[in-house]
């Protein structure tokens, strides 16, 4: 029955283009005007790509609307009209990349003062970014004539669709010889020294937070292409910019210096943390044993670059910038953590677990500092804070992580001996034990103190550091090496046969110290890091790329469980004539209301 659908959706389109005198605006008005356009209609397609048009075009995109109209409304027709130049039509990019004056009308836009209108902004970048992908050497060539281009986008960087400007340039330039060459001129105009220059504490904090933004995001796109640039064997002069050892100090010179803020310290410390990946989690694609897929190599110029500033950092967990006392639902919390120290214990976690042979200088430096006691001292001071846990738990698998490496012996002498580990995981547990017994709550680092003592005791059974630290065990005082064995033999392993993961009698249990010592840390840690990034980071348009789970992760082993337990759950109809039928109709009797209820 063909006449119950519209089949002649165009009908008053087509009536329209009929018209000799309609307008942009009379066919911007018709609901399926997008939808024509993508569907290569040919009398619709002539009447946009009209000069006159596509000035006006051009123009709703990159004009502030006149004012004293609902805001929905008002912004209607540039929407409309971004929507018509990016909707990917061949002859509307051509015209758009082909003609200079439209081309000259687009680039205005960036020379408005600032700020720009978000959402004209976001509209620019859109059809610019569209302009890059699908006519890259005729946008590429008119914005490399223009000498205040890079100088534009970062005096507007404080509106976040520049940042996308930057990264369309970056990783979608095609092909490989013309994204070096791209590479090449951003950076003659210095773009990596100009953004660590925006993170500074004299700049507004939405400044900053962008720029660090798209450092961090210039890193990782710049490592995930680099495959690209060696079939050509040109190193990415951008990431070989920002490796650098006078990038890093200029960084953490603006970081440290006099007139420091929290939102300065913390977006730089991002940059670093950045710089300091060596693997990558991944959102789709095959995994390695670890559940990741990309690993990098850490220039060394980086390491050298912090190893100055760690006295630095470690002051700054001594001494944050001050925040007022934090009402919490289990009372006010005088002094807490804070930003600034939470990103400074998941750097120096970074930095023990990148630091190598050839950079031990970096792990002996924070053992000379005492950094890990200090650490050791939030963590139990912090009772209730699972970031900070999560980043000490990560500093202790990093110290005693399956390397046999000289560098480990230091820092794990020194975990043992001047932060006294042993005798602190003994002393918390007991503590802890003592209030659950008086009626108290279980205190929040309990979990992850659990798996800080089986890492201890694996490595002091199976890891190959296993002599130093049985002969570090040995040292301890008589009654704490007692204690510990007695911990060992009844409470942690009473506590991991508790957090034994087993449904229902099915799958293979899973004890918290069964961790993959294979990995430099357990893949269970890296998950967390995973989550606790996923919960403290901006949320930003490629953030999806930076967190995510594997679809191949979810088998058909959690329906059988599921199946499983539905059927020890749901009992089959008794068919018994004895039983009540419980939809059997019963006479209802209402008894009378002899009190009235209290108000």
């Amino acid at each position: 029955m063909f006449w119950k659908f519209d089949l002649h959706t165009s009908s008053h389109l087509e009536a329209l283009l009929n018209k000799e005198d309609v307008t942009l605006i009379e066919l911007m008005n018709e609901e399926d005007v997008l939808q024509e356009c993508k569907a290569q209609n040919r009398r619709l397609l002539s009447f946009v790509s009209q000069d006159h048009c596509m000035q006006d075009l051009v123009r709703m995109i990159t004009t502030e609307p006149p004012a004293g109209v609902q805001e929905t409304k008002r912004f209607k027709y540039p929407n409309i009209a971004c929507e018509l130049l990016t909707c990917d039509v061949g002859v509307i990019n051509d015209k758009l990349g082909n003609d200079e004056p439209l081309l000259e009308t687009l680039y205005a836009f960036l020379e408005q003062p600032s700020p720009l209108n978000p959402l004209l902004a976001s509209f620019f970048s859109k059809t610019i970014g569209n302009l890059i992908t699908r006519k890259t050497e005729q946008v590429i060539s008119f914005l490399r004539r223009k000498e205040g281009f890079l100088l534009l986008v970062l005096k507007h960087i404080d509106t976040s669709a520049m940042m996308d400007v930057l990264l369309r340039l970056i990783s979608c330039v095609e092909p490989p010889p013309l994204r070096l060459e791209t590479l090449i001129w951003l950076n003659k105009e210095k773009l990596a020294q100009r953004l660590i220059e925006l993170i500074h504490p004299e700049r507004d904090e939405e400044r900053q937070s962008n720029a660090s933004q798209t450092l961090c995001d210039i890193i990782r796109l710049s490592r995930d292409q680099a495959n690209q640039l060696a079939e050509i064997s040109q190193p990415d002069p951008l990431l070989t910019v920002l490796e650098s050892q006078e990038c890093v100090e200029q960084l953490l010179q603006n970081m440290f210096s006099a007139k420091s803020t929290e939102s300065c310290i913390i977006n730089a410390i991002q940059v670093i943390l950045t710089l300091l990946e060596i693997r990558r989690p991944v959102v789709d694609g095959v995994m390695d044993a670890q559940g990741f897929e990309r690993s990098y190599t850490v220039n060394s110029s980086i390491l050298l670059a912090i190893q100055p500033h760690l006295v630095h950092f470690h002051q700054l967990l001594l001494e944050p910038p001050k925040r007022n006392p934090m009402l919490t639902s289990l009372g006010v919390l005088e002094e807490p953590l804070g930003n600034t120290r939470l990103h400074v214990a998941r750097l120096m976690a970074s930095l023990l677990y990148t630091s190598s042979a050839s950079h031990a200088v970096v792990a002996q430096e924070l053992c000379r500092l005492n950094t890990m006691h200090l650490l050791l001292d939030l963590f139990f001071k912090y009772t209730w804070n699972n970031f900070l846990h999560l980043q000490v738990e990560l500093c202790v698998a990093a110290i005693l992580r399956p390397c046999a490496h000289e560098m480990r012996l230091q820092p794990g002498t020194g975990l043992f001996q001047h932060c006294h580990l042993v005798q602190r995981i003994l002393e918390a547990w007991e503590e802890n034990d003592k209030m659950q017994s008086e009626g108290g709550m279980r205190r929040g680092y309990m979990g992850h103190l659990t798996r800080i003592a089986n890492t201890v005791v694996h490595n002091l059974e199976k890891g190959p550091v296993h002599t130093q630290i049985s002969s570090l065990i040995t040292e301890l005082p008589e009654d704490y090496r007692g204690r510990w064995e007695t911990f060992v033999d009844q409470t942690l392993s009473e506590t991991n046969r508790k957090n034994t993961i087993d449904l229902i009698g099915t799958g293979n249990p899973r004890s918290s110290s069964e961790d993959d010592m294979e990995s430099p840390f357990p893949k269970e840690l890296t998950l967390q890091q995973a989550f606790s990034d996923y919960q403290i980071q901006q949320m930003t348009a490629n953030f999806v790329d930076q967190f995510g789970f594997n679809d191949e992760e979810f088998t058909d082993h959690d329906d059988t469980v599921f199946e499983t337990c539905s059927k020890e759950r749901i009992q089959p109809f008794d068919d018994d004539d004895d039983e009540e039928d419980i939809w059997e109709e019963k006479e209802m009797k209402f008894a009378t209301q002899t009190k009235s209820r209290n108000r």
